[in-house]
């Protein structure tokens, strides 16, 4: 088993018991959370045309519930409401279900975010054909409430969310292995200020009233500025293929059904290859530089795109669902876990707050610039161009700064053991002397 990033908590977290309990917990609510704002594109092209709006307008409906997980005037103001009703609701569920795995796993917390986010398509495999089944027997407005009713069930998953026992203290004398820091918190700005306040015995007397509940220190962390740039950049393209796949096969005069099977395949992909991206990134030859990892399941969605133009009919949608459900699958799994990677489980509450809130624009105006484009061209084509270059560049971004990430971080780790070194030298020195002197005197 590879070394863990080192952890901050003042506990060991249990890495299993109840905490496969809180898995489950977190599987349902990720999954409705992610997987409702997907399945409801199933109903844009009736909504659509019953309230009389544009494809920009309809893709509205998604980014606003997914934008509001994260924070016109016509007949329609009502739908728009509830949208932002139940992404506020879907928010209060995806949020601490990401927040407490951190608390209940460190060395197999890949695997067990990798299992959590795989709730997400297996949802939306049920989801998709069931959502096409209500509109038939009961419209889109009896369906709303049914799936209402449906989603109720993360109460019974909030329940399973404990807070994990933190009696449990590391052993004493030398820290096992998975309870040494990683290199990003050995050679952190913030982990060589607490090295030198416990030299000088200089301690922060008190704080300013948002840091008690943000922590914007940050924004001076190098890796999560990385991870912040890259990401922003991202999600102008990463929900808005899934939001107008349905909507493209019916351009292309496939029946309703068929459609409506292509987010079940893209689903069933994705569904296996969430867990099986937490396994791979959590052995250890991945592990050490997940971070790379990361950077190709995102460069790997970026090409996908700018293929799925040139497969035609429905068997190359059906191709481009299978290629895109393993390459949406392998970036959801990792999305959260290299966060938690460059910040430490003890700031990932913090830094998955501030990431969410700035990433809420380009989720908000993704899909509706997206639905723009095919309003202007008439067509789907520039809207996955678009994409996969929303998609493609910021996979490059990562590979090369984290390349350079790593390469400060080897560099700032050694020069951290070399200070340890110095100060534990110059800590025995007198001691060696008073022993030196004792030892002289008792030959006298």
């Amino acid at each position: 088993m590879p070394p863990a990033a080192g952890t901050k908590l003042g506990y060991t977290p249990p890495d299993g018991g109840w905490g496969w309990a809180v898995v489950f917990g977190a599987f349902i609510s990720i999954g409705f959370s992610y997987a409702f704002p997907k399945s409801l594109t199933i109903y844009f092209k009736e909504i659509q045309e019953y309230f009389s709006v544009s494809y920009s307008e309809i893709a509205w409906l998604s980014s606003v519930m997914l934008a509001s997980m994260t924070c016109e005037q016509h007949t329609g103001e009502p739908l728009w409401q509830q949208t932002c009703g139940h992404g506020f609701g879907l928010a209060l569920n995806l949020q601490p279900a990401l927040t407490i795995i951190g608390t209940y796993f460190q060395v197999k917390r890949p695997m067990a975010n990798g299992l959590a986010m795989a709730g997400s398509p297996v949802i939306l495999f049920t989801l998709a054909p069931l959502n096409q089944f209500l509109f038939d027997s009961f419209g889109w407005r009896g369906s709303f409430l049914i799936l209402g009713s449906i989603v109720l069930n993360c109460c019974v998953a909030g329940a399973l969310m404990r807070p994990v026992n933190r009696n449990t203290k590391p052993k004493s004398g030398a820290a096992p292995e998975r309870d040494r820091p990683s290199a990003e918190e050995a050679a952190s700005p913030d982990a060589r200020e607490q090295l030198a306040d416990l030299l000088t015995g200089k301690h922060q007397s008190s704080r300013g009233c948002l840091s008690k509940f943000i922590d914007v220190s940050l924004f001076k962390h190098r890796g999560f500025l990385i991870y912040l740039i890259g990401n922003v950049v991202m999600f102008f393209g990463f929900f808005a293929p899934v939001v107008f796949m349905a909507p493209y096969a019916k351009h292309q005069g496939i029946d309703e059904y068929s459609a409506a099977f292509l987010l079940s395949i893209f689903a069933l992909v994705d569904m296996f290859t969430r867990p099986a991206t937490g396994f791979i990134g959590n052995s250890k030859w991945i592990r050490p530089r997940i971070q790379y990892f990361f950077s190709f399941a995102v460069s790997f969605n970026g090409v996908c795109h700018l293929l799925c133009p040139l497969l035609p009919g429905y068997a190359g949608l059906v191709v481009y669902a299978v290629i895109f459900g393993l390459a949406f699958g392998m970036v959801c799994a990792l999305l959260f876990e290299v966060l938690m990677d460059l910040v430490g489980a003890h700031r990932f509450s913090s830094a998955v707050g501030l990431v969410t809130i700035i990433e809420c624009a380009p989720v908000l105006l993704g899909p509706p610039i997206s639905g723009a484009l095919v309003d202007i061209y008439g067509e789907y084509k520039s809207m996955y161009y678009a994409c996969g270059v929303f998609m493609l560049v910021p996979g490059m971004f990562f590979f090369v700064m984290h390349y350079f990430n790593y390469k400060r971080l080897d560099k700032e780790k050694k020069q951290s053991v070399a200070v340890h070194m110095r100060t534990c030298e110059e800590a025995l020195k007198p001691k060696m002397n008073r022993d030196g002197t004792r030892a002289h005197e008792a030959d006298r």
